[in-house]
């Protein structure tokens, strides 16, 4: 898995720069997030968590949901909302 960003999306307010444990995205010359290195990152989420626009997902491997899965969340006054996104236009939400 790894993150993806939707750079339309994106208000480079900073958050997920914060929260990344692995220290893995970084501002890019544009403030926008950039994932330095994909292959580190390790899914925990954080930076989705923190997102307030959404702007971020994690690519899902195929024992999770198939092949183009996105899975975002969104903070809500009662708890997250966790959403996955598959490839034929379907979604899933869960909220915790």
């Amino acid at each position: 898995m790894s993150a993806r960003l939707d750079l339309e999306r994106c208000s480079r307010c900073g958050r997920c720069l914060e929260v990344c444990p692995g220290g893995l995205l970084r501002a890019g010359p544009d403030g926008r997030p950039t994932l330095a290195e994909p292959e580190r990152c390790w899914s925990c989420a954080a930076c989705l968590k923190e997102c307030p626009n959404q702007a971020l997902a994690l690519s899902l491997p195929p024992s999770l949901g198939g092949r183009g899965t996105l899975l975002t969340a969104a903070r809500r006054p009662d708890g997250l909302e966790w959403t996955a996104h598959f490839p034929d236009g379907r979604t899933k939400t869960l909220r915790s």
